[in-house]
């Protein structure tokens, strides 16, 4: 208490300046650096080459301490718990790449090992992604935990794969009359493509990584990614229906082709497999139920019932028994190959041609593993290093290209079955990656009679999560519409021009709206809240009073090229006169008293010569006029020369204020066109009279002002204030002083 109280009696603190506060501080120069600096930190030593190696393998750093009583039979665990989930999404998620099954166990398999060597998370489950969590950072601590897998990059794949190598590539005559599609050369084709956007998206990832470029993903606002997911979500939904309903339909890739399928899809309804949709219409309807046993009794069940690999298991059985390929006419899967195949070099060509595309890849995919992980170091008390985690991620594409992988991220649900199950390290991604091993190995193809209806009737029911997303509209449309034409933009966008086009012009929106927030803010003129130094918006605080002869002005935005015009312009709005009429008109006034002037010496001239010449000094007294009468005229021109025309003086109206404080506050940089427009303020008011001051200028700004040369003669540091407050009581300080000066004149 006594503390409180001698702050709140201490004398009032002397107001300064900018340029007196830098005196009184003592304001550092700004440091520069310098080669030798650089050097310094980049030098060779056994402490960097150590610090440099548990960077890049943080399990060196993690694992040497790894206490096994309490962790090791946790992590096994939820090592099979999520090895179990592995298998049936990865057989899923490769159908709905376009790729051959076992290419699914593959990318279960070797990524997961891998982020063993270099991911920071302990939980992230990384694999054949499934779903997908809003990336923004800012919401961290909010999970969206959406019921059901969604498999966005598997059809950012698929979308890729149907435009660069279609079927209609691969058709083959069979008798010299029906063609039929090879799909052993199409798959290969197709996997030799994945297999290369696969590493060039790791190349892209780990680049960025090592270019501490991991923020890219904050231009994924939270709006764009939950409408492009649920965009890419009807493009699942759509391109699953063909197994659903047991047709055969033409692939359809670029804008426009959701429709031209949707329309194919519609024509070729009559010819539906009937065994087809009805097996399908079960799988869905047995994983619907359990699903939401699995949610309700979640506190109690140990872990999820797997019924998306018990429904794979029946239906490859009763498959198998009944031979309802060859009875019902019902599409399966076909061979699955066992064993590991040695790795194969991408094909180079195809670089040019997916380039774009395997940049969004990385980015979509590494939002999804950082914004994952990090909810899961806040929640667990670890850090998270995102350059780090870019780089593993791009690591395990990087590598898992050259062994017939697609491009991963990280799961939410597996995810949170290896946490909710007792995984506390990656050794449980270890063991996940060794139970997809046994399957490539010995078990994979026992599944070659799995209906494709089943691997789909999965993919559907899992996105059932992703459409409830359109309940957003009307959250946002009662909190924020400009986030919600975002959403909608990007979901209109992302179903007429596809998954690649659409997610870049969602960008470029989204983008595009901030610059607009920020060309039009909220401009305000300040006013005093009585008995206090704070200073608020006079039309949205009743209590708020200008202050007398001052006008205080703030934007809600920084300023910058795109805006600073509209700052300028609004500032002579706010102030109450037309500024620029006000000054033609000071200058049509200045051209007219100039004319006069010179009018008035061409008189003086023409009497100079009618005046007689001083002949000699006996004139007598009363003939002074005529000389007296010259000397008169010349003192009175010179008495009466005028030093600075005014307003008043020239018989204009003059402002109703003396002083302007522009409010820095909101302001975080400035640009060469917005200092010139700032120079421009203030010889404008200049002109009418009126001082310019800024106030709570950012020392950042202060700094990039001092490097625009914006300071001069006529604009000083002794015009910046530290706050608002300062200046108000400067100029009223100065105002008191010219009338005490002026009436000791009288």
């Amino acid at each position: 208490m006594a503390a409180e109280m001698a702050l709140s009696h201490r004398a009032p603190r002397e107001v300064l300046s900018e340029a007196e506060l830098e005196e009184v501080a003592k304001r550092k120069p700004p440091t520069k650096p310098s080669l030798r600096g650089c050097l310094h930190k980049t030098r060779c030593s056994g402490s960097a080459a150590k610090s440099l190696l548990f960077r890049f393998l943080p399990f060196l750093r993690w694992m040497p301490r790894y206490p096994i009583k309490d962790w090791l039979l946790g992590d096994i665990l939820s090592g099979f718990s999520v090895g179990i989930m592995h298998l049936p999404q990865g057989l899923a998620y490769a159908l709905l790449a376009g790729l051959p099954p076992v290419t699914g166990l593959y990318s279960s398999f070797y990524p997961v090992f891998l982020y063993f060597f270099f991911g920071t998370s302990r939980h992230n489950s990384v694999g054949p992604l499934r779903e997908v969590l809003v990336p923004t950072l800012i919401s961290l601590p909010t999970l969206y935990p959406f019921s059901g897998p969604f498999a966005v990059i598997s059809v950012m794949i698929g979308s890729l794969t149907e435009s660069l190598v279609p079927s209609e590539n691969f058709l083959e005559s069979v008798n010299g009359s029906n063609a039929t599609v090879n799909e052993e050369l199409r798959d290969a084709a197709r996997v030799e493509l994945v297999a290369t956007i696969t590493v060039l998206t790791g190349i892209f990832q780990v680049a960025l990584g090592l270019l501490q470029f991991g923020f890219v993903v904050t231009y994924l606002s939270d709006p764009l990614v939950r409408g492009y997911t649920t965009a890419a979500s009807v493009h699942v939904l759509v391109s699953q229906l063909k197994n659903i309903f047991g047709v055969s339909q033409g692939e359809n890739s670029g804008p426009l082709s959701l429709f031209v399928t949707v329309i194919d899809l519609c024509k070729k309804l009559p010819e539906t497999n009937v065994g087809t949709l009805v097996t399908a219409i079960i799988a869905m309807v047995a994983i619907l139920i359990v699903k939401e046993l699995n949610h309700k009794f979640a506190a109690k069940l140990p872990m999820p019932i797997p019924i998306e690999l018990i429904t794979i298991i029946v239906s490859t059985g009763i498959s198998y028994g009944v031979n309802l390929n060859d009875k019902f006419g019902i599409s399966v899967v076909g061979n699955i190959p066992s064993g590991l195949k040695p790795p194969v070099a991408p094909n180079f060509s195809y670089f040019g041609q997916v380039a774009g595309n395997a940049f969004a890849i990385a980015v979509v995919g590494y939002a999804i593993c950082i914004s994952l992980g990090k909810i899961f170091a806040l929640k667990h008390g670890y850090k998270v290093d995102s350059n780090q985690e870019l780089i593993a991620l791009g690591l395990c594409n990087f590598l898992g290209g050259f062994f017939q992988c697609f491009a991963i991220s990280c799961s939410m649900s597996r995810s949170l079955v290896q946490e909710s199950t007792g995984g506390n390290s990656q050794v449980a991604g270890v063991i996940a990656s060794l139970v997809i091993l046994v399957t490539i190995l010995k078990i994979g193809e026992l599944f070659r009679d799995l209906p494709k209806a089943i691997l789909s009737a999965i993919i559907i029911v899992n996105l059932k999560g992703m459409f409830k997303q359109f309940s957003d509209l009307s959250s946002l449309w009662k909190s924020n519409k400009v986030d919600l034409l975002v959403w909608i933009v990007t979901f209109i966008a992302t179903l007429l021009l596809n998954l690649d086009i659409g997610l870049a012009a969602s960008v470029a929106f989204g983008l595009l709206t901030v610059i607009f927030r920020t060309q039009l803010p909220h401009y305000s003129i300040l006013g005093r809240i009585s008995d206090t130094d704070v200073y608020r918006d006079v039309v949205e605080y009743e209590m708020a009073q200008e202050v007398p002869g001052v006008k205080i002005f703030r934007s809600s935005s920084t300023i910058y090229f795109a805006n600073v015009e509209l700052y300028a312009e609004a500032l002579k709005k706010k102030s109450g006169i037309d500024v620029d009429r006000l000054i033609e008109k000071k200058k049509k006034a200045l051209k007219k008293l100039k004319k006069q002037q010179k009018k008035l010496e061409k008189e003086k001239a023409k009497r100079k010569k009618v005046l007689p010449p001083l002949q000699s000094p006996s004139l007598p007294q009363n003939a002074e006029d005529g000389p007296g009468l010259s000397v008169i005229e010349l003192n009175v021109g010179e008495s009466t020369t005028p030093s600075e025309p005014t307003l008043h003086s020239l018989g204009l109206p003059q402002p109703t204020f003396h002083a302007v404080i522009l409010d820095f506050s909101p302001v975080s940089f400035v640009d060469t066109v917005s200092i010139k427009i700032l120079k421009n303020i203030f010889r404008d008011f200049h002109e009418i009279e009126v001082d310019v001051f800024i106030a709570s200028c950012s020392v950042s700004v202060l700094a990039q002002l001092e490097r625009g040369n914006f300071f001069s003669s006529a604009i000083t540091k002794h015009s910046f204030f530290p706050s608002v407050h300062d200046a108000v009581v400067h100029i009223s300080r100065e105002r008191q002083q010219a009338s005490v000066d002026h009436s000791t004149r009288m």
